[in-house]
């Protein structure tokens, strides 16, 4: 998934308990859901961003030429700038994006 076009907000909004309990009708077990994958987005970005970084990382053994790196500081400033993977995973749950399961009950 491209978490670059997400339109989750940047900052902490109010979220309506009865649009988030809906699927689930369990407050909490929507919330758990909701961690859970917004633990899955921060692990891909964080993942994407370390592959990211390699690129420019420069392998020697001084510490005498540390440099900037006008690109490398780009790529964090980005990531710095997305919205947060808490966010990302509510929006993903009220567009019903999130598939979820209960493993007690059986598939037909």
């Amino acid at each position: 998934m491209d978490y670059r076009k997400s339109e989750a907000p940047k900052s902490t909004q109010t979220q309506d308990r009865n649009l988030l309990d809906a699927p689930t009708n369990n407050i909490y077990e929507a919330l758990a859901i909701i961690g859970k994958r917004a633990d899955q987005i921060a692990a891909d970005l964080k993942v994407e961003l370390h592959d990211k970084l390699d690129e420019f990382a420069t392998h020697n053994d001084s510490l005498e030429e540390i440099f900037e790196n006008k690109e490398q500081i780009e790529v964090s400033r980005f990531y710095e700038a997305l919205p947060k993977p808490y966010s990302m995973a509510i929006e993903e749950w009220k567009n019903g994006e999130i598939y979820f399961r209960k493993p007690e009950e059986k598939q037909d």
